[in-house]
């Protein structure tokens, strides 16, 4: 009897074991469901500038901030208990964002106080419905309306936006900027403002292979073109009113301290298979990479936004690529 247990024991076993091995093969069997992959499209306003440009170095010429009267502004700035001087820096630069904004500074001196440089922006096209709703977002946190400044007008910590005629214009300062300074900029841009527009194409030859890759991205052909040199180092934009395309070089040397602080990101960017050293930032819409002294970084944005790809980006600076690999 006993032994009659026992073999009834080791049948059940050897069941169990048996339907378990059966269903542990099948399950092998089947095929695996793949994961539905992330696509990130990016939502940066603007790429990281290349270092340097803060309007001592960029685009000789006049620009906004040139041609603003410094000692008319310096009496607005301020609350009347020490001396405020304006300088304007005598550069320019594209920030090659969504909407592209044409840059220069303001270095606002007072009495007592560190020298502190204000950023004026203006788009380099005809804003559209969103440019305000983006700008907004480089502002600082929850941005209000500031009718004292416009009717459509917005302000944060870091300064304030708005439109003027039909452009947008963004006033900053890190920081930050009150909204009293930042009224008392705007004031100041409107009466200059139309003289001091740059025209829609400056282009560089050097550009122009990469030109119909950036076009393929932008869908149409380009309305902005923003070509120039810095410090040796090659900017090639090509934009319209809702899509962005910029490669931008620079040439490193020992004031420049960090030139590539992509590398140093945490988690560590995807590596780029270029140059000495590369990286893709699929939530920023750009690439990066080092080729002995050129940093050169490749970006493309949209509104709304799309998906980037390192092989786009790739296929956008290769044409240019034998300015950058030598």
């Amino acid at each position: 009897m006993r032994a009659l247990r026992s073999a009834s024991l080791l049948l059940a076993i050897g069941c169990c074991l048996g339907v378990v091995s059966c269903t542990t093969a099948r399950e092998a069997s089947r095929p695996r469901a793949t994961p539905t992959p992330v696509h990130a499209a990016p939502t940066a306003v603007a790429p990281p500038a290349p270092p340097g440009l803060n309007g001592a170095a960029g685009v000789s010429g006049a620009n906004v901030c040139t041609a603003l009267s410094a000692a008319d502004l310096a009496g607005r700035l301020g609350d009347g208990t020490g001396r405020v001087t304006i300088t304007a820096r005598p550069n320019s630069w594209n920030d090659a964002g969504v909407p592209s904004m044409d840059l220069c500074s303001l270095v606002v001196t007072r009495t007592g106080r560190p020298a502190q440089t204000v950023h004026v922006g203006v788009s380099a096209l005809p804003t559209q419905g969103a440019s305000l709703t983006r700008l907004s977002t480089t502002l600082g946190p929850d941005p209000v309306a500031a009718p004292e400044i416009g009717p459509d007008a917005l302000a944060g910590p870091l300064g304030a936006a708005f439109t003027l005629g039909d452009r947008a214009v963004r006033v900053t300062a890190a920081p930050g900027l009150s909204r009293a300074d930042a009224a008392a900029v705007a004031k100041a841009v409107v009466p200059v403002l139309p003289a001091a527009l740059k025209s829609a194409r400056i282009t560089d030859g050097a550009c122009q292979p990469a030109g119909s890759l950036a076009e393929q991205f932008l869908g149409a052909s380009a309305l902005l073109r923003r070509d120039y040199r810095v410090r040796g180092g090659l900017t090639c934009i090509w934009g319209t009113t809702d899509r962005t395309v910029a490669i931008a070089e620079s040439i490193t040397s020992n004031a420049v301290a960090d030139p590539m602080p992509e590398a140093h990101r945490q988690p560590r960017p995807a590596l780029a298979p270029i140059g000495d050293e590369g990286y893709f930032l699929p939530s920023e819409g750009q690439l990066v990479f080092r080729k002995g002294k050129r940093v050169v970084r490749v970006s493309a944005l949209a509104e709304p936004p799309v998906e980037v790809t390192l092989d786009g980006l790739l296929s956008i600076v290769e044409p240019v690529m034998p300015l950058f690999i030598r």
